[in-house]
């Protein structure tokens, strides 16, 4: 049961990241009013992949935790 958590918060993560990913590139203007160029959006998804990186770490330390060996 707890794996089956951890594979279906994988997957919520995945969904927020490909949504957020979609947003970056799609958008003219971010919410600061500032015009989107191709560099400012590969910035930001930049950021973004570090940030999804982060809690990709925590999940596999999870997993150690989760799922021990025997």
């Amino acid at each position: 049961m707890k794996l089956k958590v951890w594979w279906l918060s994988n997957l919520v993560w995945l969904i927020i990241f490909s949504i957020l990913s979609f947003i970056i590139f799609i958008r003219k203007v971010d919410g600061a009013g500032t015009i989107q160029t191709p560099a400012t959006k590969i910035v930001a998804f930049i950021v973004l992949a570090f940030f999804f990186i982060f809690i990709v770490l925590i999940q596999l330390v999870l997993l150690l935790f989760v799922n021990p060996r025997k």
